[in-house]
């Protein structure tokens, strides 16, 4: 609609992976080797994008804007073809595990993480968070792989350790059925859920919202669901994207809101590229971006990245979730 970027068109090719690092292997070859993409953005999990990060950094792709907070995809030494724009898994375990012992000085935690970078780098987060009372703190952590069909009997496993706390670091199907059975059990741990498995349509109304209510997670986006949001020329705007161009997508997910905001820093990019649309410039304009404000952001949070760190954000605000919406928690 408006002419494209710097006179250019976009073409946008969408191949489904089916969350399969075998099938990212052979679809990302497909674009790269058929297609000639200029570069892949913002492929979809830390497991997926593992098994293409050193085939795109050997070919030279821009591996742009992925969707994991892992520090294996903050690298530019080893891999300046690659960029992340989630923040930081371990600095969110630091900062989940900082504000739980801050509010609760005696809890005894209980942890659920997905067995892969993601799930390992939170959990590196959490030890880091506790340093020498990791021993005494933690009474249990469970792993669980993508491929398990529930959690259901990792969550009896950590009810039964004597926890009172319960650290939630899953992606939305899998902390969706955690919160369901904590709740389900009879366990009432105070929860802290990973920012990638805090959407409301995704997690919290699949999971039950009396079963969610409480519960505390990291944000950087802001809460499509919340009336004051909903006040504002910010939404008005994403809400129009979405019904012009996305009319199939659901307003309450905040994965929606993450989409729009990854796009935004993309055209930024490709704005500052100009006329010098190649891949090493794409990667140089990326790393070159400074106190860039997004309109869903939330509040105070602002984008940056530099040669030497490719981290786009560098915190989340902590939130909780009172039934209906996100609301900031105050510290």
């Amino acid at each position: 609609d408006q002419g494209g970027i710097n006179g250019r068109k976009i073409k946008l090719i969408s191949l489904d992976d089916g969350y399969s690092p075998s099938k990212t292997v052979e679809q990302v070859r497909r674009l790269v080797e058929e297609e000639n993409v200029l570069a892949i953005f913002n492929p979809l999990g830390t497991a997926s994008n593992s098994a293409i990060q050193k085939y795109l950094n050997v070919k030279k792709v821009p591996q742009l804007f992925v969707s994991s907070g892992s520090s294996r995809f903050n690298d530019p030494k080893q891999f300046p073809w690659t960029m992340p724009w989630l923040p930081s898994y371990a600095a969110e375990g630091r900062s989940a595990v900082e504000f739980i012992l801050k509010a609760r000085p005696n809890a005894k935690l209980a942890v659920l993480y997905q067995n892969d970078d993601l799930g390992k780098d939170y959990l590196r987060g959490v030890h880091e968070g506790l340093g020498d009372k990791v021993k005494s703190v933690i009474k249990a952590e469970i792993s669980y792989e993508v491929s398990d069909p529930t959690v259901d009997s990792a969550i009896i496993s950590l009810q039964g350790s004597g926890a009172d706390t319960f650290i939630n670091i899953a992606t939305p199907k899998f902390a969706a059925q955690a919160i369901r059975k904590a709740y389900d059990t009879g366990w009432k741990p105070y929860q802290y859920v990973a920012s990638v498995g805090s959407s409301i349509a995704a997690v919290m109304i699949p999971a039950g919202v009396e079963r969610s209510t409480g519960i505390i997670t990291g944000a950087y986006v802001k809460d499509p669901t919340d009336p004051e949001v909903q006040k504002t020329k910010d939404y008005a705007d994403w809400a129009a994207f979405m019904t012009k161009y996305f009319p199939e997508g659901d307003l309450k997910d905040l994965n929606t809101v993450i989409g729009y905001s990854i796009a935004q820093t993309f055209i930024k990019v490709l704005q500052q590229a100009g006329d010098n649309l190649t891949r090493e410039n794409l990667m140089h304009e990326a790393a070159n971006l400074h106190d860039l404000s997004l309109p869903m952001l939330q509040p105070g949070l602002i984008i940056n990245t530099g040669p030497n760190d490719f981290q786009p954000l560098k915190a989340t605000r902590l939130m909780r979730f009172d039934g209906q919406h996100w609301r900031l928690v105050e510290n």
